[in-house]
C-alpha cells in the first residue's frame, strides 16, 4: 500500500494522523471501500476503509446457502445510489486517507479525500452535502470536521435532496433477482444484443458477476470460448490458486470490477450466462488471451459472436512470445523448416478418406493425414460375413461418398499444405493397430479447406481432444461449426436414411464371370472406368460405374518390361524400366477418370484392350517414352500405325528400353529413295495465344475477313436473340457461345464440366482456355457453326528447340515469346509432322528473323538435334547460336554447360 509522509505540526504537540495513497478498487456501499496499492511482481496489498461519522443504508443481501430459514435481506432506502455516487467518482482513481481509529473487530475508519492530498474533496461531505448519508446518531465532538458534515446535511434537509426529499424512498429500492427461470429464453430474448451492466464481483480471470440494467438481474457470466487459472478450494482447506490464477484474476479486476460495460449474452449454462463483456477500451476476452492469462476452450468457443479465428490469433500472439501460462509452449511444428510446413504439391493419390499422396515439388512422394478430422466407419457391433473378406472403401457406409468427393476435387491437381502437427508412431495394443508416424496438415485447394468441405457434406466426423492437447487442425473451430451444420441439416453420417450400399461385384481372376461380361463390355465400345490400382506399368484394376463391377486390365498392343514376382520354386527379378513404368502409369491414370475399349480376355480372366485419357492411349504413350515395345498383336488394331510412329521415334532418342538399340542396315534390296529437301513455303499467320509449354495457336491471314463478317453476324443475332441465363446444359465436346471477360460472344468447345458454376471452355477462334459458370454459355446458332467456318485456332510447336522442363525457365521463354509474338502478324513455315501438333519455325513480318533461333540466341531454350539430311543447315545454324549464348552464359547457361551431368535433373536430353 502506497503511503506518504506525516502531514505536519509542532515537535510539542500530539502526532497527527498519517496521511496515506492508494486507488479505489471497489465501493461495497455508501460508507466503505476497498483501497489497493500498486502490484509490484504480483496483486498489490489492499485494505477497507471505512468513512468515519457518517451512515449510508445497507445494500440488498442474498439468504446464505444452507441456511433454509434464511431470507434475502432488501436495499436500504438510498443505500443504492449512494453506493452508485461513490462508485462513478471513485473507482480507479487515487486517492489518499486517513485512518482516525480501529474498533476492537479490526474496522478501519478514516477520512477519505480524491487526490493526491488532502486539499482534494473530502468525500463524506459529498456523500452528507448529496442527501445520500448522514451524520452518525449520538456523535456531538465540536471540531471542524464535524461542523462541516453538519453544515452540508442542513443544506441537504433545506434543499430536500436524497434521503430528506419527500417520500420514503422506496422508489431507490431495486428489485434484486438472483435467479433465472428459463437462462436460454432469456439469452435468445436478446438477440446478442449488448447489454447495459455492472460487474460487481470477479470469481477469476473468465468468470464475473455482473448486474444486469435496468431489469437488476445478477448473474454470473462465463467468458465464452477461454478460460482462465482458477482457485482450487479442497473440502475443508484453503483455497489454491493455479499458476498465474491470481495475477489473471488481478488483470481483470483492474479493468472491469464495478466498471460500466457492455455484455453480449450468447449462450447459457445451467444458471450461468456465456457472454462477451465489452468495455469502451477493448474486448477483455481477447486481452486475455493475447497477455498469456487464458486458453481458448473448445465447448464454449463456437457462440462467441465475433469470430473464434481472433480468439485463435489472440492465443497464438501468447504461444509464440511465450507469455505467462504458455512460458514452457513448444509449437508441434516446432522442429520443421519453414518449407516443410507450407507447401505447394500435386495430389496424386487418395488414401480412404482422410489421406492423400501428394508430389513434391522435389520429385518425392509423400503422405498427408487431413488434421483433425476421423473417415467413416464401422459403428457398434456391425456382423460381418465371416466367409466374406471386408472392402472398407465399398463396405463401410458413405467412406466410398468420401473417397469419391476427394477424387474428384484433387486428383491431379495442385494443392497448398500447411502442416499442423506430427503424430509420433504408436506402437499396437490389444484393441488398437499400430500406426507408423503421421503427417497431419490442413489441405486447402482454391482458398476451400477439403476437410471442412468433406465434415459440411457429412462424410467425416471432427476428434475431439483434451483441452491441453495443442496437436490439431489450424482451422478446428471451421471444422466443429461445419460439423455442426452437418448435424442440423443431417447430412451424410448424421442422415437419418438408409445408409447408401454399393454392392461391387470383383470379377478380377474370376474366369467364369468374365467370360459371361466378355461380350457385354466388347459390345459397349469404348466404357467409362476409374484406375482404382495400378499393379505394373501395363496392368490396372479398374472400377466400372455404370456396371458397378471391378475388373482387372491389361494394356493391348505393348511388351511392357515386368516387376520382380514370386513364382513357386523361384523369384522372377524384375525387367528393367518395370519401375519407371509403373510409376509412369501411376502419375498419367491412377484414380482418373478414363475410357476403355475391351477387345478380348485371357485365361486368368484378366481383360484386354485399350485405355484412353484426355484423348492419349496409354499404349501409345508407353511407347512414346521408351517404357514399352510395340508387341505383334498390335497390327490387326486400329491403333498400329500410331504404335509404330511412336516406337521410331523413341528408337531414335535411344532412351530407357532403346538403350542397346542399333539401327538395322538397310538391305541392298531396298529402292533407293530420292533425298528430301526441306521446304520453305512461308505464310502469313496472326498469333493469338501462347499456352504454358511454348505452343501457340495463329488465325490464318487469309481468312480473317470471313472470321470478322462471322462474329459481326454472331453477335447481332445474339443480340436480337439473347440466351436464356441458365437454359443451356453444357455436354462435354459440345460446341456453344461463351462470354468473355470484353462482356462479347465467342464460339468455344466444352472440354470438361465439373459443376454448373465450373465449365471448362476451350475458344476454337482464339486458342484460350477459360472456367466460366454455365450461365455465361449458350447454345451455337447454326448459322455461325463450324461447318460454316471452321474453328480458326491452329496450334504449333516450335521446331528445332526443346522446351525446358524447368518450371521456371520454361516461365522465362515463354514470357519472352509472349512479349515478342502474341496478337501480331508473323510467317509460318510447317517444318515437319510430329504427335499432337505440327511443328514450325515462325519469323517476325517486318525482319525476317527466326523466333525459334532467337530463343536459342538468348540461352531461353536448347536444340533439338534432328538427323534429317534437309534439316542439316538449319539445325547447324542453331547450334552455332547455342554455342554463343553457351560462351556467354546466358540463362539456362549461366553455369556453364549443365548437360553432362544434369540433363536429366533439369529436363533434357541431349
Amino acid at each position: 500500500m502506497a503511503s506518504s509522509a506525516q502531514s505536519g505540526g509542532s515537535s510539542g504537540g500530539p502526532a497527527l494522523p498519517t496521511l496515506q495513497r492508494g486507488i479505489v478498487k471497489m465501493v461495497l456501499s455508501g460508507c466503505a471501500i476497498i483501497v489497493r496499492g500498486q502490484p509490484r511482481g504480483g496483486p498489490p496489498p489492499e485494505r477497507q476503509i471505512n468513512l468515519s461519522n457518517i451512515r449510508a443504508g445497507n445494500l440488498a443481501r442474498r439468504a446464505a446457502v444452507g441456511q433454509p430459514d434464511a431470507k434475502d435481506t432488501p436495499d436500504e432506502p438510498w443505500g443504492f445510489p449512494a453506493r452508485e455516487f461513490l462508485r462513478k467518482k471513485l473507482i480507479g482513481k487515487e486517492v489518499c486517507f486517513t485512518i482516525e481509529y480501529k474498533n476492537p473487530q479490526g474496522r478501519e475508519y478514516g477520512m477519505v479525500y480524491l487526490g493526491k492530498d488532502a486539499s482534494g474533496e473530502n468525500i463524506a461531505e459529498s456523500l452528507v452535502a448529496e442527501g445520500l448519508a448522514c451524520r452518525r446518531e449520538g456523535i456531538r465532538a465540536n471540531n471542524p470536521e464535524q461542523n462541516r458534515l453538519a453544515e452540508c446535511e442542513d443544506q441537504a434537509k433545506m434543499a430536500k435532496k436524497g434521503m430528506w426529499s419527500e417520500g420514503n424512498g422506496s422508489h431507490t429500492i431495486r428489485d434484486l433477482k438472483y435467479t433465472i427461470e428459463n437462462p436460454r429464453h432469456f439469452v435468445d430474448s436478446h438477440h446478442q444484443k449488448p447489454v447495459n451492466a455492472i460487474i460487481e464481483h470477479v470469481r477469476d480471470g473468465s468468470v464475473v458477476r455482473a448486474l444486469l440494467l435496468p431489469e437488476y438481474y445478477l448473474v454470473t457470466v462465463m467468458l465464452s470460448g477461454i478460460k482462465c487459472p482458477t482457485f482450487r478450494r479442497e473440502l475443508d482447506g484453503p483455497e489454491t490458486p493455479e499458476p498465474f490464477a491470481a495475477e489473471a484474476k488481478f488483470f481483470t479486476e483492474s479493468r472491469l470490477l464495478q466498471r460500466d460495460v457492455q455484455i453480449i449474452l450468447e449462450s447459457s449454462h445451467n444458471q450461468n450466462m456465456l457472454g462477451t463483456v465489452l468495455h469502451p477500451n477493448g474486448n477483455i476476452t481477447e486481452l486475455l488471451l493475447k497477455e498469456g492469462f487464458a486458453r481458448c476452450v473448445d465447448w464454449s468457443i463456437a457462440v462467441y459472436t465475433r469470430g473464434a479465428e481472433k480468439l485463435r490469433a489472440a492465443e497464438r500472439f501468447a504461444k509464440e512470445r511465450k507469455l505467462r501460462i504458455w512460458r514452457d509452449y513448444v509449437a508441434p511444428t516446432a522442429n520443421l523448416d519453414q518449407k516443410d510446413k507450407q507447401f505447394v504439391a500435386k495430389v496424386m493419390q487418395v488414401l480412404n478418406a482422410d489421406a492423400i499422396v501428394v508430389k513434391l515439388n522435389s520429385g518425392d512422394y509423400k503422405t498427408i493425414h487431413l488434421s483433425s478430422i476421423r473417415p467413416p466407419r464401422l459403428e457398434g457391433d456391425t456382423t460381418q460375413d465371416k466367409n466374406k473378406k471386408l472392402r472398407p472403401l465399398y463396405d463401410i457406409p458413405y467412406m466410398f461418398e468420401a473417397r469419391e468427393f476427394l477424387r474428384k476435387k484433387l486428383i491431379g491437381k495442385k494443392v497448398n499444405v500447411n502442416v499442423d502437427y506430427i503424430r509420433p508412431a504408436s506402437a499396437a495394443t490389444e484393441t488398437v493397430p499400430a500406426f507408423s508416424e503421421r503427417t497431419c496438415a490442413t489441405v486447402t485447394i482454391g482458398g476451400i479447406n477439403i476437410a471442412e468441405a468433406l465434415v459440411s457434406k457429412g462424410l467425416a466426423t471432427v476428434i475431439r481432444y483434451r483441452q491441453d492437447d495443442d496437436q490439431r487442425s489450424s482451422h478446428y473451430d471451421e471444422l466443429l461449426a461445419a460439423e455442426a451444420r452437418a448435424i442440423k441439416n443431417g447430412k451424410g453420417l448424421h442422415s437419418k436414411k438408409e445408409v447408401p450400399i454399393h454392392r461391387v461385384a470383383d470379377i478380377s481372376g474370376d474366369t467364369q464371370k468374365a467370360k459371361q461380361f466378355l461380350p457385354f463390355l466388347q459390345r459397349a465400345g469404348r466404357s467409362e472406368a476409374v484406375v482404382e490400382y495400378v499393379f505394373s506399368g501395363s496392368r490396372l484394376k479398374l472400377y466400372l460405374p455404370k456396371e458397378t463391377c471391378l475388373i482387372t486390365f491389361l494394356l493391348a498392343g505393348i511388351e511392357c518390361p515386368r516387376g520382380a514376382r514370386n513364382l513357386p520354386g523361384l523369384v522372377q527379378e524384375r525387367e528393367p524400366f518395370s519401375e519407371e513404368a509403373t510409376l509412369f502409369t501411376k502419375e498419367l491414370v491412377l484414380q482418373r477418370e478414363v475410357e476403355v475399349e475391351v477387345e478380348s480376355m485371357d485365361k486368368a480372366g484378366n481383360f484386354i484392350g485399350w485405355l484412353h485419357i484426355d484423348g492419349a492411349n496409354l499404349s501409345v504413350s508407353l511407347v512414346e517414352h521408351a517404357l514399352s515395345k510395340v508387341h505383334f498383336t498390335a497390327e490387326r488394331s486400329s491403333y498400329y500405325k500410331s504404335l509404330l510412329s511412336a516406337e521410331e521415334a523413341a528408337k531414335q532418342k535411344k532412351e530407357k528400353v532403346w538403350a542397346h538399340y542399333e539401327e538395322q542396315p538397310v538391305e541392298e534390296v531396298s529402292p533407293v529413295q530420292e533425298e528430301k529437301e526441306r521446304s520453305a513455303s512461308y505464310k502469313p499467320v496472326f498469333v493469338t495465344e501462347i499456352t504454358d509449354d511454348l505452343h501457340f495457336y495463329v488465325q490464318d491471314v487469309e481468312t480473317g475477313t470471313q472470321l470478322e463478317k462471322l462474329m459481326e453476324g454472331m453477335r447481332n443475332d445474339i443480340a436480337s436473340h439473347p440466351p436464356i441465363e441458365g437454359s443451356y446444359a453444357p455436354r462435354r465436346g459440345e460446341f456453344c457461345i461463351a462470354k468473355f471477360v470484353d462482356g462479347e460472344w465467342y464460339r468455344a468447345r466444352v472440354e470438361k464440366v465439373e459443376s454448373p458454376a465450373k465449365v471448362h471452355v476451350f475458344y476454337i477462334d482464339y486458342g484460350n482456355r477459360e472456367i466460366l459458370p454455365s450461365t455465361r454459355l449458350g447454345t451455337l446458332p447454326p448459322a455461325f457453326s463450324t461447318r460454316v467456318l471452321p474453328a480458326q485456332a491452329t496450334e504449333y510447336a516450335f521446331a528445332f528447340i526443346q522446351v525446358p522442363q524447368d518450371e521456371d525457365a520454361r516461365t522465362d521463354a515463354v514470357d519472352s515469346v509472349v512479349r515478342d509474338i502474341q496478337n501480331t502478324q508473323c510467317l509460318l513455315n510447317v517444318e515437319h509432322l510430329s504427335p499432337g501438333c505440327p511443328h514450325v519455325t515462325l519469323q517476325f513480318a517486318d525482319s525476317k528473323s527466326d523466333v525459334g533461333l532467337g530463343l536459342v540466341k538468348e540461352g531461353l531454350v536448347m536444340v533439338e538435334v534432328r538427323k534429317e539430311k534437309q534439316f542439316q543447315k538449319v539445325i547447324t545454324e542453331y547450334l552455332n547460336a547455342q554455342e554463343s549464348a553457351k560462351s556467354a552464359r546466358l540463362n539456362l547457361w549461366r553455369y556453364g554447360d549443365f548437360r553432362a551431368d544434369d540433363a536429366d535433373e533439369f529436363g533434357y536430353s541431349r
